[in-house]
């Protein structure tokens, strides 16, 4: 199931001024599970549940952008709005 967000989350996920552009629940997770630059924590753990929730139809894909966004902002990762 494509979830495509209403608004992406831009992330310097790579680095300092190394800007990602992340637009789906598909994306999102891609980067929770292989690109993360932390390997455990709350929000983390959150963000993951809650985008493979969506994938299976069970919440809706603003709440995976929001729980991305909260395990960006624990893991240190700027945001771009």
């Amino acid at each position: 199931m494509q979830t495509i967000w209403k608004k992406p989350v831009t992330i310097a996920l790579e680095g300092p001024d190394q800007w990602v552009v992340i637009q789906t629940t598909q994306a999102a997770t891609w980067a929770l599970v292989e690109d993360w630059p932390t390997e455990e924590g709350p929000a983390l753990d959150r963000a993951c549940a809650v985008c493979a929730d969506v994938m299976s139809g069970k919440r809706n894909r603003e709440e995976a952008r929001q729980a991305f966004i909260e395990a960006a902002i624990e893991a240190g990762i700027p945001i771009k709005e």
